[in-house]
């Protein structure tokens, strides 16, 4: 069996002022089971991200094509866009919350997510809701790259005419539809292989135009509904009775589910922060103002399109595929390309990289795990999750976000509960230090996820009816359930049965003498 090197073992790690902890300046660890270059803990040198570089992360993630259908979902489904933006708007909230408290452990320490999940899980046990996160971002590639697909097919359509549009099918959608996904897959597979500094500065790009392509689309559909007072009337809604509270708990899970992985990967990104201040202002000022807005003009829009063509379009590639001017769908397309491209790199690839490095760190860099997720996204079949926004918000958000929201339990309880934001840096990269557990896998972890994953998802209806009946009151509160039951069944294993080694490790932390900052 092997063994890490004993280097990490004998490297002491370095307190800085301002509470933040690093290996010593020019340390590398050598690479091992446990250790590759992409897991390195980031030198501070390195920790340059200040409050603009979060705000900017999250516009551009959150000026997306899925950012809008979910917000334009919300209204296909029933709710005029005074209850969809009360939804949304708490949602994203409720979800900062966890966000700015999981990228504490990574703004302090300079790890990426699954080597802070170590600490909880163990280093063997950190590969569950590492693929499990990962899993996930790959569908979201699958969702990203399937809307991209569309928006080619409509631009090439415009060109062609007839003979394009009017293919014949296969498996219930045009060739040239598959052949236009195919396509917009390999644009971005040539992209990850170009390298990721070429992303980054498109990146600088697609989230301006995104929002001046929506503001443009928010326009158009304006002048064609006769003004924004037919777009803004609700005499049509649901009212706030309680038709409208059966959709509101499902649909605020929905909008939670949607960020559900940022809440334990965020940490790929603070680990980056030049301060704790940083990556929480940025955070704050960037999530929940971003989402609002752009999901308000996504709203708008889709009210628009019911007064207009009789039903709600949420799709923003049926929107545009409507407009007769040639030159305003081009832009139009071009924007919502520039955007998924963008998105899908910075939102979709970076976890899934990073969590497959840490199952093997030596066969996976991160451009390896990068080209496994674009594959592993086209196996999730994201047409079939697109084809219905009751599909696409309730069982594929409502049900990962659910799985998710125990990770989430779990983090925060041993992170901020337990171990009051102490980790010992250099024992999370070695084998039998105080995060081995048991051979590895930290029992009391993966007792709290399945009793929290089972409590949250057990009462779903996945088309079926429920898999648990008397479980079904809680499914419409996953997410909550979740991740209340996973931090407080943790939280209460690790108080009253400790692990050994890892209780005695906690003792000698409380008390140990820090070297000074280099």
């Amino acid at each position: 069996m092997s063994h890490s090197p004993p280097a990490p073992e004998s490297t002491s790690q370095v307190v800085h002022p301002d509470g933040r902890v690093s290996m010593p300046e020019g340390t590398t660890l050598p690479d091992g089971p446990f250790v590759n270059d992409d897991l390195q803990p980031v030198p501070m040198s390195k920790r340059t991200w200040g409050t603009g570089s979060f705000t900017a992360l999250w516009v551009s993630m959150s000026v997306s094509i899925p950012a809008w259908t979910l917000a334009s979902g919300l209204i296909a489904a029933g709710m005029d866009w005074r209850q969809a933006m009360v939804t949304i708007v708490l949602g994203n909230l409720i979800v900062l919350l966890p966000m700015v408290l999981t990228g504490h452990a990574g703004a302090k320490y300079g790890i990426p997510f699954p080597v802070f999940a170590r600490s909880s899980f163990g280093l063997r046990g950190a590969n569950l809701p590492a693929l499990l996160r990962g899993a996930v971002a790959c569908g979201w590639f699958g969702i990203q790259t399937w809307v991209g697909g569309q928006g080619v097919y409509v631009l090439a359509g415009r060109l062609f005419g007839d003979s394009w549009t009017g293919a014949a099918a296969i498996g219930g959608y045009a060739w040239t539809l598959w052949l236009s996904f195919g396509l917009f897959w390999l644009v971005q597979v040539a992209i990850i292989l170009w390298g990721m500094e070429g992303v980054r500065r498109l990146q600088v790009w697609a989230a301006p135009l995104m929002a001046v392509g929506g503001v443009a689309l928010l326009a158009w559909m304006a002048y064609e509904a006769g003004g924004f007072g037919p777009m803004l009337s609700t005499e049509d809604g649901l009212g706030w009775g309680p038709s409208f509270w059966v959709l509101f708990f499902p649909s605020l899970m929905g909008v939670i589910g949607y960020w559900a992985t940022l809440t334990l990967n965020i940490s790929d990104f603070t680990r980056f922060a030049s301060s704790q201040r940083s990556q929480v202002l940025g955070q704050s000022l960037g999530l929940p103002t971003t989402m609002t807005l752009f999901s308000l003009i996504a709203v708008m829009v889709t009210a628009g399109t019911s007064v207009v063509y009789g039903e709600a379009l949420w799709n923003p590639i049926d929107v545009v595929n409507q407009m007769g001017s040639g030159i305003g769908l081009l832009f139009a397309i071009f924007v919502v390309l520039l955007a998924t491209v963008s998105t899908n790199i910075a939102a979709n690839l970076v976890g899934p990289a990073y969590d497959l490095a840490n199952l093997k760190p030596n066969w996976f860099s991160f451009r390896v795990g990068a080209i496994t997720t674009s594959f592993l996204g086209v196996m999730i079949f994201p047409w079939k999750l697109m084809e219905d926004e009751n599909v696409y918000i309730f069982s594929w958000l409502g049900t990962v976000g659910s799985l998710l929201g125990a990770v989430a339990g779990i983090l925060l309880a041993d992170y901020w509960l337990l171990r009051r934001t102490r980790v010992n840096l250099p024992a999370l990269y070695t084998r039998d230090s105080e995060y081995w557990y048991s051979r590895g896998w930290n029992w009391r972890a993966l007792v709290a996820f399945g009793v929290g994953a089972l409590l949250a998802v057990g009462g779903a209806d996945l088309g079926s009816g429920p898999l648990i009946g008397f479980l079904a009151p809680l499914a419409d509160y996953g997410w909550v359930v979740a991740l209340l039951t996973a931090l407080l069944l943790h939280w209460g294993l690790g108080r009253f049965v400790p692990d050994r080694r890892q209780h005695e490790a906690d003792l000698t932390a409380a008390g140990r003498p820090t070297e000074p900052a280099a």
